[in-house]
């Protein structure tokens, strides 16, 4: 079998996202014949012994990376943020009789608005388009309602590079949160969330598998009636076995954590890095005296997701064409609103960020 190890580059893509080297070389061992088992992960029935130790792992580590209280359910779906927009609205809006706030800082949460709005009544109880969505809202400028059934975040933007460094105050309201972008960058009050739900794709894992996590009190206040296979209390009952799961990719997503608990050494250690990575990109940005333009003012900034512009299209063609030349792929902005964008999600490593950083100042002229 060929060594590729010499055609790999660094994947600044925003997702499906570069993941942990050691994940893809414990997956590539594993592919053809699990230890001890004779079949492939790509084989194996979602009912078998094994699956149910992945399962049981992936879920022990996710609880301790995150410190996830006894008194909330984790499980394993498919369809993605999107799906999860509706199903948000389905399990805690509809039938309750009340609305549900929505902060919408980026083209994320305006969709997960909309999809909402499908199934009850949904106001932004802050909107950052008149901001172009390069900022987030201070606790002083949300317009809550008290008696809303939920309010819901995006808590990073991907196409505009905006993320919350801290929860919002929202009072005694649940909090329901999108982390897909930034899932496991970094350590997270749980006691604040009533649910979060996550795609895999840009830290966790591949693209195939959505992580959701919810309260107890939550899962009690769902109406009956709903589609069995749209309704999180599904899932909990059959341990994300409702349907066939998408096990490879949950397997993936347990390797994942496994190499954030014992490699990296925790989501504290984990934050650093990533603060890190995405400062020495922004530090160019500053220093650049306007070649570089940040899209997110600098105290909404994303660790994540860094997003800028050059002085014109013609010069942002040529960063793009020159920085792949580098082995730098992936940087070209979402097609909505052009520019450039550097993911540097948990498995960029930090040669891969340094890299960057260096062309950045070069292709600029910065001494």
């Amino acid at each position: 079998m060929l060594n590729r190890m010499q055609d790999r580059v660094y994947n600044f893509s925003p997702g499906p996202a570069v993941l942990p080297l050691k994940v893809l070389q414990e997956a590539q061992r594993d592919l053809l014949s699990l230890p001890g088992v004779g079949i492939s992960p790509l084989e194996i029935s979602h009912r078998s012994p094994w699956f149910d130790g992945v399962l049981n792992e992936t879920e022990a580590n996710l609880r301790r990376l995150l410190s996830i209280p006894d008194n909330y359910r984790i499980v394993f779906m498919q369809g993605g943020s999107r799906l999860q927009f509706s199903l948000v609205a389905m399990n805690l809006l509809r039938g309750a009789g009340r609305s549900a706030d929505y902060l919408v800082t980026g083209t994320w949460g305006q969709m997960a608005m909309q999809e909402a709005a499908r199934e009850g009544t949904a106001r932004a109880a802050w909107h950052g388009k008149p901001h172009n969505f390069d900022r987030l809202p201070a606790d002083r400028e949300l317009d809550l309602d008290p008696k809303a059934a939920y309010v819901h975040i995006t808590s990073n933007e991907t196409i505009q590079g905006v993320q919350f460094a801290r929860e919002p105050e929202v009072g005694g309201v649940p909090l329901v949160c999108d982390a897909s972008s930034d899932f496991l960058c970094r350590p997270l009050p749980m006691e604040h969330y009533g649910l979060i739900y996550a795609c895999a794709q840009k830290n966790a894992g591949p693209a195939g598998v959505t992580v959701v996590i919810i309260r107890d009190d939550l899962l009690e206040s769902i109406d009956d009636g709903l589609p069995t296979m749209l309704d999180y209390r599904a899932y909990v009952k059959e341990k994300s076995l409702l349907n066939t799961p998408p096990v490879f990719a949950v397997y993936l997503v347990m390797l994942v954590t496994r190499w954030l608990l014992d490699d990296v050494g925790g989501l504290a250690k984990m934050h650093e890095i990533n603060r890190r990575k995405s400062q020495m990109l922004y530090e160019v940005i500053d220093q650049s005296q306007g070649f570089y333009r940040g899209h997110a003012q600098p105290e909404s900034r994303s660790l994540m997701n860094v997003t800028f512009r050059l002085p014109d299209d013609a010069t942002q063609d040529q960063f793009v064409k020159q920085a792949k030349a580098r082995g730098l792929v992936e940087l070209k902005g979402h097609r909505s609103v052009g520019g450039i964008r550097a993911s540097v999600y948990n498995a960029m490593p930090m040669e891969g960020a340094e890299k960057l950083r260096d062309f950045m100042r070069e292709f600029a002229k910065i001494k």
